[in-house]
């Protein structure tokens, strides 16, 4: 049996054959042997899902979805259907997590014109939107053409990152966060991780940012985290609908001295993940936010979550939180969430199971090219390609 993929910029230049198709890719924890995590099935559906969001990109180079926001548990969309920016820079990443490159390759022209889109799109004050997208997407945009900037020669990428690294910077607001438009006095944990880590991928690739703002970001997000022991582990206080729940180590949505704003799943990997990119290391933060992760990835995997916005968005930063923590105090995190989130998305027949087409499923939220981006992000994780993976 053969598996055609072709990645570029990896250590794969041609056909993956069967029993072992990435024998020459590391494993995520250092080994040789690879074949327990890059297997020929998650090889056959990266490849389909690739090709089918090669497909669906539109000539402007963007990716189309429901741009619109979370409203409580629900999505409120604004425009159905439209050239999506954060979906659009979500689909460009998933080509680089597979060693993509633009200028090159079989779908080295789908990421140029993403570029493109995005630069287009972005207005005099640096603000990249289209159609009322708001700071995620700014956010999102802005970590793609940092991942992005250096593996093309466009000399206009430079520019565009900057006036968007402009933007954030200037638009913190004196707690050191940020909320859904720019400039606005109100904080939210999770698009102040989004901000943070534009930041930082920005940063380490030689543009300019004030590191005062990246440690006001950061104190920010370390107090949104539930540092004391009430309530007691396996006892977290939890809403009637399963989502929502407070526990030590959990990030909170907005920071609250009264303890009472909201966590979950995904608020939590997205803390890890941010303070993980901004080096702090601190074992018994990371152990218990870790250990409140592992026990409510149920919480996105059951109705009425299922496919909702909620899972992909929380399993984008479980993935990474998973990965680049690796192993804590004596438990391998990673290896534990791997099995279960690769048999998740690669089983057939499921809730979650990719489509004859190579999309996944998203019934609630920007649509399923969002989705297939999001599950291509997690799947290529062992690959490594990735800026933001490093460890």
């Amino acid at each position: 049996m053969r598996i055609a993929a072709r990645w570029v910029g990896g250590a794969l230049a041609a056909a993956l054959l069967a029993p072992s198709p990435a024998a020459a890719l590391p494993r995520a924890d250092g080994g040789d042997d690879t074949a327990s995590e890059i297997t020929p099935r998650l090889v056959a559906a990266v490849a389909r899902g690739l090709s089918l969001l090669a497909e669906r990109q539109q000539r402007d180079g963007s990716w189309l979805g429901s741009v619109g926001f979370k409203l409580n548990q629900n999505y409120e969309v604004q425009q159905d259907n439209a050239p999506h920016v954060g979906v659009t820079s979500l689909c460009g990443m998933a080509f680089l997590a597979g060693g993509h490159l633009p200028d090159r390759g079989e779908y080295g022209p789908v990421l140029d014109k993403a570029i493109t889109f995005l630069i287009r799109h972005q207005n005099d004050n640096g603000f990249i939107t289209a159609h009322q997208s708001r700071m995620y997407d700014h956010a999102f945009a802005t970590l793609f053409l940092a991942e992005i900037f250096g593996q093309t020669a466009r000399s206009d990428v430079r520019a565009a990152l900057q006036r968007a690294v402009d933007l954030i910077v200037s638009s913190q607001n004196d707690k050191g966060s940020w909320r859904y438009q720019p400039f606005a006095l109100e904080s939210d944990m999770s698009i102040t991780v989004c901000q943070l880590m534009a930041l930082r991928a920005a940063r380490n690739v030689g543009i300019k940012v004030p590191a005062d703002r990246i440690e006001r970001a950061v104190r920010y997000v370390l107090a949104s985290q539930v540092q004391d022991d009430t309530p007691m582990w396996g006892f977290p206080r939890v809403d009637e609908e399963g989502y929502y729940a407070l526990g030590r180590g959990a990030f909170r949505y907005q920071y609250q001295e009264d303890d009472t704003s909201r966590s979950s799943f995904a608020l939590t990997a997205a803390g890890i993940t941010s303070l993980y990119h901004a080096a702090r290391y601190d074992t018994t933060l990371l152990r218990d936010s870790l250990r409140f992760l592992e026990e409510r990835m149920d919480s996105v995997s059951r109705a009425p979550w299922r496919c909702h916005y909620f899972y992909w968005y929380g399993h984008y930063y479980a993935c990474q939180a998973m990965f680049i923590t690796g192993e804590v105090a004596g438990v391998n995190y990673w290896n534990r969430y791997w099995r279960r989130i690769s048999t998740e998305l690669l089983e057939t027949g499921t809730a979650y199971s990719q489509a004859p087409d190579g999309s996944w499923p998203n019934d609630v939220g920007p649509g399923r090219s969002f989705a297939t981006a999001v599950a291509l992000i997690v799947l290529q994780v062992p690959f490594r390609y990735l800026p933001i993976l490093q460890r």
